[in-house]
């Protein structure tokens, strides 16, 4: 029988390890196994004692200072280092029997998800493809506050989907510390985020005609001009592959980590009745629909 699993991953300060806590909290009210890999060599505290540590085998501390490396090239030595060294992962995860979600907590450089192809190699060993039969998702976290400025939000939408494209694999995405934009974003607005509206999002960046009278140049530069047109372009590259949308969650909301769990596990079909809500819908919060 297979496995069960889910890598979350994200930019550095995303929310990882606090999703993680926040699932395995859930896990252990509704009386559900679960096992945490700490995959992160850099990490250093946590709510849950892993139940498998990267740190056990190597820490991005030690490799900095033996080799003399930097903290990227220091992880990037940790996890070809994890390559050669499967029998870790495969002595605590073989054993395991698929009543457990397998939950890996990732670290949070960027370029292990876009263009190092080492990500890639660990998710062919762990996949059904790979000895240790995992069905495995991705959960890929980006902070809700990137929804304030357009540009950044299609930034991180680019990241996402280049995660997507490169482990080619089920993905989850997922706006977190969603109790941060409440006040300063509506409900209604935060759907064109949830599902990705492109086409609205960019009627609403400014027209260039708005910046006459900036003598500094600068709103030309910010809103309109060649800008606008960059980010014009960049929507339309994700518009043209429709592959990314955003689940909401809060983590101080039962239901909000629960709703995520469901789409987690209708991607790694846990439940294979399952059916889950639709993306958005289930962590609506009360918030005030006029504009703030």
């Amino acid at each position: 029988m297979s496995k069960f699993g889910v890598l979350v991953m994200g930019p550095a300060g995303a929310g990882k390890t606090t999703f993680c806590n926040a699932v395995i909290q859930h896990l252990q009210n509704t009386r559900r196994s679960c096992f945490y890999v700490n995959l992160d060599p850099a990490a250093e505290t946590f709510s849950y004692e892993p139940d498998l540590d990267i740190r056990e085998l190597i820490t991005l501390e030690d490799v900095m200072e033996e080799l003399g490396l930097g903290p990227n090239g220091g992880l990037i030595y940790c996890f070809e280092f994890l390559l050669q060294n499967l029998d870790f992962l495969t002595q605590a995860l073989d054993p395991l029997s698929e009543e457990y979600l397998i939950i890996f907590d990732m670290p949070g450089q960027i370029e292990l998800y876009t263009h190092v192809p080492l990500l890639p190699s660990l998710v062919n060993f762990l996949s059904r493809a790979g000895p240790l039969n995992i069905s495995l998702c991705a959960a890929y976290l980006l902070e809700s506050t990137f929804v304030v400025d357009k540009a950044k939000f299609f930034a991180g939408t680019l990241s996402a989907m280049s995660a997507m494209i490169m482990l080619e694999m089920p993905h989850v995405n997922i706006l977190t510390k969603m109790d941060q934009v409440k006040d300063v974003i509506t409900r209604r607005e935060l759907k064109r985020f949830a599902n990705v509206d492109v086409q609205n999002l960019q009627e609403e960046f400014t027209d260039p005609e708005e910046t006459e009278g900036d003598p500094s140049g600068t709103g030309a530069l910010l809103s309109g001009g060649s800008f606008k047109r960059l980010n014009r372009a960049v929507g339309q590259l994700i518009d043209d592959f429709s592959m990314v949308s955003f689940l909401q969650l809060d983590v101080q909301d039962e239901d909000s980590v629960a709703a995520v769990l469901s789409h987690i596990d209708d991607a790694t079909q846990f439940h294979e009745a399952q059916e889950p809500k639709e993306p958005g819908d289930e962590q609506e919060v009360d918030w005030e629909d006029a504009d703030v």
